[in-house]
């Protein structure tokens, strides 16, 4: 497995998103089943591994934690604050909270239930409006200054609260949504990390699920699947973006790779200091995945993709109004 930098963490080029394997995508896995997928992928190479609080909440990080306690020092661990969740019930009760108490809070939480004394990569989760950013990162600074805290990493951050939040605890990275059907980040942020030298971790970027071609418009979801929160997982957006994926497919049969492969590879082709996170629970996927890392895409290739991506116009907002609204820009 090739590695790439996210600031000045060294990384596997594609790391794992955990999240559905305890949350968002219906049921949870069994928990033998997602201990065995997270160390396969320890065996193929990942060194990246994503996590927060709130997935479950709390079981994802105690999943993690177990499965990566015999591997420790050979991987690094992403986590990350700011909902506010009950402790007792472990249920979100709603509500941003990154108050310099709570970030202190969760981190020893977080540690408990990873089994480990460190955090590589501790991220905020989203913007929180009613905390000034540089409280937030004087905190984490003060973490990072106490052994219990490695790196520094935003989410959905805008590029002024990237910039403010850097001048007093240097970012490590930020992880917001991109892939070949939400490019909004390469205008957006993507000048502010490169001057910076921060590192950009895409979550979903295979569109969840969407460019994969395992989603269409009589596609059903489970109840407790998010996707059936989102307007661009509508059957109506998701019939008028079908031509989206047919034409990542058919990209993928001229390459004789994937579509997932396509996808992936075309993030990694666009800047070194991208590292993506696809999630998934099944093994031959996560083989699929980590084999992206060696399709190459010519620059012709790239502006092929881009020409005939930006052909097709996308249906439907990423989010509901409320959870849009927590998005910082």
């Amino acid at each position: 497995m090739q590695t790439r930098k996210l600031g000045a963490l060294e990384v596997s080029a594609i790391g794992l998103g955990c999240m559905g394997l305890s949350h968002g995508y219906g049921p949870a896995v069994d928990k033998a089943a997602g201990i065995a997928l997270i160390r396969a992928a320890v065996e193929r190479g990942v060194t990246l591994f994503d996590t927060a609080e709130v997935y479950g909440p709390f079981a994802n990080e105690e999943l993690v934690g177990e499965a990566l306690a015999p591997v420790r020092g050979k991987v690094a661990i992403a986590t990350k604050f700011g909902f506010r969740i009950d402790p007792a019930t472990g249920k979100q009760i709603g509500g941003l909270d990154s108050s310099p108490a709570h970030i202190r809070e969760v981190v020893e939480a977080s540690l408990k239930r990873l089994k480990t004394d460190v955090i590589d990569l501790l991220y905020q989760h989203r913007v929180d409006p009613a905390v000034p950013i540089e409280d937030v990162a004087g905190a984490v600074k003060e973490l990072v200054a106490a052994g219990k805290v490695r790196h520094f990493g935003l989410s959905e951050a805008g590029a002024k609260t990237i910039r403010r939040a850097h001048a007093v605890q240097p970012v490590s990275a930020l992880q917001s949504e991109y892939s070949l059907w939400w490019r909004e980040p390469e205008t957006s942020v993507f000048p502010t990390l490169e001057e910076l030298s921060i590192g950009f971790v895409p979550f979903s970027p295979l569109g969840r699920g969407f460019l994969v071609g395992s989603v269409d418009a009589n596609s059903t979801f489970t109840p407790d699947d998010f996707r059936n929160t989102l307007p661009r997982f509508s059957a109506e957006s998701r019939k008028a973006n079908q031509g989206l994926a047919e034409r990542v497919a058919e990209v993928a049969r001229e390459k004789r790779v994937t579509p997932a492969q396509i996808a992936l590879a075309w993030i990694l082709a666009k800047k070194p200091w991208i590292v993506p996170i696809p999630g998934t629970t099944k093994l031959h996927r996560l083989e699929e995945n980590i084999a992206s890392a060696s399709v190459t895409l010519s620059a012709a290739d790239l502006a092929d993709i881009d020409r005939a991506v930006a052909a097709i116009p996308v249906h439907g907002n990423r989010y509901a109004e409320k959870a849009q609204q927590m998005i910082d820009r």
